[in-house]
């Protein structure tokens, strides 16, 4: 059951370890900590990034259970707004920290009480049963390194950028036609902004006029940002030369593929991450498939959806443009085989399928130098 404490194995029933478990909010900080023997956590609270406060609480804990002040501390926290920093800083102290996908815990359906407190103390017991060896217990984040989490800013950056600039002349649009106007946004629309008319004849209201103004400038600022940003990219894509960068130019060479979306996969995962076999991939991506099975009932739920979310949906949409570019090739036969002569939702299914495949192939090529079968390469790469 869940109030009870994991059975201490025979490999470390001797061995004193300390178990913290971290309940993280914007003011303060629920510490939970066990040492794996007793029935009961120890619950402290402490101002939020006191790393000296957690130094002491660390060490009256151990004199609480009565371990050496020697003993090895394990902690772990919910991966949420705070990122890596923690799992950085306790790393340096010489804590052994997890990350925990917060989703992946499994929670009663029942109604149940819910404190801070209480959730310290589900997650430190849950903790003790991971570093005894359920390893299914939850889903481990994995921690990218400093460079590697500063390398995702400017593809995501974009990302924000182009739904800001879509957002603005979507609005400006919208203002337009509550007066009966039909017009794409653009330099000329704002320079003969005056000289609209309504409907019925009459000029835009002055404080309407003001306020498509204002829009579009914010508009304007997130154009030319995103100008500066993809000009970045492309400099350096051509002035430097890193590991990541050489496997973006790598997988330019296959039609289909550009700049953003290479850059998107090297970025986001194929330049850290080691994956021991295509089922890791795709369960990093959120591309495996979720049966169910009870009784005599058995079907299919669809995939999990756990994994990266942008290169998930970069890689869909990379799997339309590889219909596209590379007809030939053994996954788009392989598609038009199963799924072409199906309807819009049996091929909405094939292409999540498609991308699957499609990524464990792009997988292989960067790691083996095997290219996807009868998958066409580019005479020159544009950069």
């Amino acid at each position: 059951m869940e109030n009870q404490v994991a059975p201490l194995r025979k490999d470390n029933a001797e061995e004193d370890r300390l178990y913290l478990a971290f309940e993280l909010s914007h003011k303060n900080w629920k510490l939970g900590f066990t040492d794996g023997r007793s029935v009961r956590a120890r619950i402290r609270t402490i101002e939020a990034r006191d790393f000296q406060a957690l130094q002491r609480e660390n060490e009256q804990a151990k004199r609480h259970f009565g371990l050496a002040e020697s003993a090895a501390t394990f902690s772990c926290y919910e991966a949420g707004r705070e990122g890596f920093w923690i799992h950085r800083a306790l790393q340096e102290k010489g804590i052994e920290n997890v990350v925990v996908d917060s989703a992946s815990i499994d929670v009663k359906r029942r109604k149940r009480a819910k404190t801070d407190r209480l959730d310290a103390e589900s997650l430190v017991r849950k903790l003790v049963r991971y570093r005894r060896g359920e390893h299914d217990v939850w889903s481990v984040v994995r921690v990218p390194s400093p460079e590697a989490e500063d390398a995702r800013q400017m593809h995501r950056e974009i990302g924000v950028l182009q739904q800001e600039e879509q957002q603005h002349r979507m609005r400006i649009q919208s203002l337009l036609y509550t007066q009966g106007i039909v017009l794409p946004v653009n330099v000329k629309l704002m320079r003969d902004l005056d000289e609209l008319r309504c409907w019925n004849g009459q000029p835009l209201a002055p404080d309407l006029r003001e306020r498509m103004r204002r829009e579009y400038a914010r508009y304007q600022k997130a154009h030319h940002d995103l100008k500066a940003l993809r000009r970045q990219q492309h400099e350096r894509l051509k002035q430097q030369q890193t590991p990541a960068l050489e496997r973006i130019q790598l997988l330019q060479k296959l039609c289909g593929i550009a700049l953003t979306s290479s850059w998107v996969f090297v970025m986001e995962i194929f330049g850290w991450r080691k994956f021991a076999n295509r089922r890791e991939l795709a369960g990093a991506l959120g591309l495996a498939p979720m049966p169910y099975q009870s009784g005599e009932s058995a079907r299919e739920q669809g995939i999990s959806r756990a994994g990266n979310r942008r290169v998930r949906a970069m890689a869909i949409e990379i799997a339309w443009a590889w219909l596209r570019y590379q007809p030939d090739s053994d996954l788009s036969q392989w598609y038009q085989r199963r799924f072409a002569a199906g309807g819009k939702r049996v091929r909405r299914i094939g292409i999540v399928a498609m991308a699957r495949r499609l990524m464990i192939d792009l997988w292989r090529y960067l790691e083996e130098g095997i290219v996807p079968p009868g998958a066409k390469m580019k005479s020159v790469v544009a950069q």
